[in-house]
């Protein structure tokens, strides 16, 4: 049974996660289960009795306040010597509420009259209402460097890790914020250059050993050149953003578009409302709205926003921050569709039969104010007859109607089958100082797939408005798998006693069906595995040719544009296609839209591939103090050297290197992707249950090799100096008839 929290890790908890702080929500934070409910119950009503509760919950459900990152104006000291700012956007009918800014000693100084963007939280019971922590003054835009801090007499320097760099920083003795010698740091310019004409910096913040986990993101990001700062102008540019008024605008405030997101989600982007359509002749339909942040009114073609933005093509995420494709004051605060303030957007009113089916749809550009900014987890809790304080009061006329239009897509969904993978999505916990405290698989809700199928129903309008126009666009492009794939997943789906259809031209209804036959079984895993594997990487093209996992002929980004710059050309599509105003699709931006696509896709693939590397090192810093733990796994991949393995525990892939498997030789076929003893004939193939132990784990590569203990449940000897012995020999079978089957793989368009 997990250990009851304190009173104080309770109130630390709840004031980290104030959108997530029912009972359920304490109770899964802090793995209380059974019994020790009664006692988790106990101590919050003492925690209620003594004011600390009653006050965050009136917090809670007060409608005026201001949204997580704000601008401020500074307005100075107060009697107490406080440092105090104010809202330059407030719309409460209230006062306006005062801020007290918490200042970090790398911030520097602040006075009278400076301009902030500041991340904000509410407090209760202090004469102010907010507390603020810097995130920088506007119109300063201070160039960062990462590098490894080496000690000096007069202070220090910088060696910047990036690969271009061809200088070093300067430190002076007051502002090292006591970096030592080797420590991986990131710090900020710090004036004109300094002796030897060397520039100045100041260390901002120390991340300590360069292996260590809180440097793990940032090392990716530079691997990657992946653009983590923004220019002056654009900072500029941003900064000089006010918010959208009415003007042109649909007014759209008194719809209760709600938005839906993680509970720490950065940025909310889309909101969503439904209802009965109350048309007779289409009776049990419903009506769907979803509304985008107006992005493209912001980011205007060819500014210095929009260069940076397609610059970075989308926002990449990471455990402990995300790189954004915007700066701050957007897509924190003018482009997100924060609760009880007015946000210009872009929205899509559809409506369905009752089987789900589209029936028509309107684009409007509109002013909308949100009235709850929910997570996916209370709003699974209200459906499941658990409601906050902050969701019972929209049950009746908001979330319900969702859900049964939700209910009406699902059927629609099931008819048109698009592919089902079964893949539970990993999430690294880390503590505040950076390492990892926990990784978990999220619980799939039917909060998130109400959302997915929202949005993708969208995407799709957006598409068929755009061809219905006549209008250039981007769309989203996935192409079905190449004969090659098909052959080796059947192979695997064969090898597990499982078949795929042949002969046909295939569908994701066939692959829907071999994932079905694989269910609940112990090929579970790997037929998902196998089947994701075989699927070509989706794009973007201006080409139409359609979306082969999802099932659709006409499919196109239009749901994201804060973190995807595909999404944004969707909503200057739209602008042009409705002769919206000014700022819409360019004759210069058409005629690019070929280079654009490639552009774009391949930032798309840099930053999975920087996601995935620092999800690997941080799962093998997480491991390194595991190393000669037992876990059990499933071979996930078959190479010359050695068999890759995906760990239960984690879902961390590791490697048994050959000399590990066993005390023979082992021959690889490549074909039948599996490795044969020569002297026992034991074939090691994907799909197969082991045991192993952790050899090692390399936070700084990521990399973890593991020693084979068992396979399907038989003891293997340890591995030792293997001599080179013949293959046992076996029937021409599989792999020799696909060896002989034709190259040539004829590309198929879907309309």
């Amino acid at each position: 049974m997990a250990e009851l929290p304190t009173k104080k890790d309770i109130l630390d908890w709840i004031a980290a996660h104030p959108e997530a702080a029912s009972k359920r929500d304490i109770a899964k934070a802090f793995h209380i289960k059974g019994a020790a409910r009664i006692d988790l119950k106990r101590m919050l009503r003492e925690l209620e009795d003594e004011g600390h509760l009653a006050k965050r919950k009136r917090s809670y459900r007060d409608p005026e306040k201001l949204p997580p990152v704000g601008v401020l104006t500074v307005v100075g000291p107060d009697a107490n010597g406080d440092l105090m700012a104010k809202p330059m956007e407030w719309h409460g009918e209230g006062p306006e509420p005062k801020v007290l800014m918490i200042l970090r000693s790398a911030d520097g100084a602040l006075g009278a009259g400076d301009r902030i963007l500041a991340k904000l939280r509410e407090v209760k019971g202090e004469e102010h209402h907010y507390e603020g922590r810097l995130i920088r003054k506007i119109g300063t835009n201070p160039k960062r460097i990462l590098g490894i801090y080496r000690k000096s007499a007069e202070g220090g320097r910088i060696l910047p890790i990036d690969k271009g760099a061809d200088r070093e920083w300067t430190v002076a003795k007051d502002a090292t914020a006591g970096a030592k010698d080797g420590e991986l740091v990131e710090a900020e310019q710090a004036g004109p250059k300094g002796r030897m004409g060397l520039p100045k910096a100041r260390v901002v913040e120390r991340l300590g050993d360069p292996s260590k986990p809180k440097a793990v993101s940032l090392i990716a990001i530079h691997q990657h050149g992946i653009p983590d700062s923004f220019d002056d102008e654009t900072i500029a540019e941003a900064d000089r953003m006010k918010p959208a008024g009415l003007k042109g605008r649909e007014d759209l405030r008194e719809l209760p578009l709600i938005t839906i997101d993680p509970w720490d989600a950065r940025d909310h982007d889309d909101a969503c409302y439904a209802h009965a359509d109350d048309d007779p002749k289409n009776d049990g339909g419903h009506v769907i709205w979803v509304a985008i942040a107006d992005v493209a009114h912001y980011v205007t073609p060819s500014s210095a926003l929009d260069r940076e933005a397609k610059e970075r093509g989308n926002s990449t995420y990471f455990p402990d921050r995300v790189v954004p494709m915007l700066p701050d004051r957007l897509s924190g605060d003018l482009c997100s569709l924060h609760e009880g303030v007015p946000r210009a957007c872009i929205a899509v009113k559809m409506r369905v039969d009752a089987h789900g089916e589209l029936v028509d749809w309107t684009f409007h550009r509109g002013l909308m104010k949100s009235p709850a900014s929910l997570n996916y987890e209370e709003v699974q809790a209200a459906m499941d007859g658990e409601p906050n304080e902050k969701v019972a009061p929209l049950m009746e006329d908001v979330i319900k109607p969702l859900y049964a239009a939700h209910h009406a897509l699902v059927d629609a969904r099931n008819r048109r089958q698009p592919l089902d993978l079964d893949l539970p999505e990993r999430q690294i916990v880390l503590g505040e100082d950076g390492t990892v405290k926990s990784v978990q698989f999220k619980d799939r809700l039917d909060a998130h797939r109400l959302i997915e199928e929202f949005m993708v129903l969208a995407n799709v309008c957006a598409g068929k408005e755009l061809v219905k126009r006549s209008q250039p666009l981007l769309f989203r492009v996935h192409e079905e798998p190449s004969v090659e794939k098909l052959d080796a997943l059947r192979e695997t789906a064969q090898a597990s006693g499982l078949s795929l259809a042949k002969g046909q031209v295939l569908k994701t209804a066939h692959l829907n069906q071999l994932l079905a036959q694989a269910a609940g079984t112990d090929h579970a895993e790997l037929i998902n595995l196998s089947t994701l594997r075989s699927m070509t990487q989706a794009y973007y093209s201006p080409q139409h040719i359609g979306h082969f996992g999802l099932a659709l002929g006409t499919y196109a980004h239009f749901t994201s544009p804060i973190r995807r710059y595909s999404d944004l050309v969707v909503h200057r599509a739209l602008v042009t296609a409705h002769g919206w105003g000014d700022d819409g699709l360019t004759e210069a931006d058409i005629e690019a839209l070929e280079a654009t696509a490639v552009h774009i896709s391949e930032t798309e693939r840099r930053s999975m591939t920087a996601e995935r590397d620092t999800t690997d090192r941080y799962l093998a810093s997480y491991l390194s103090e595991r190393v000669g733990n037992e876990f059990g796994g499933r071979i996930s991949g078959i190479a010359r050297f050695g068999a890759f393995v995906r760990l239960d525990e984690t879902g961390a892939d590791g490697l048994i290197p050959i000399r590990s498997l066993g005390q023979e030789y082992f021959h690889f076929d490549r074909e039948a992707q599996e490795l044969m003893g020569a002297d026992t004939g034991r074939v090691i193939g994907i799909g197969q249950r082991v045991l192993v132990r952790l050899a090692e784990a390399v936070p700084v590569t990521g990399g973890l090799l593991l020693d084979l203990l068992e396979i399907e449940g038989a003891a293997v000897k340890p591995g030792a100096s293997a001599k080179r012995g013949r293959p046992v020999r076996r029937k021409e079978g599989k792999a020799k008839a696909k060896a002989q089957k034709g190259r040539k793989v004829a590309r198929r368009r879907r309309g």
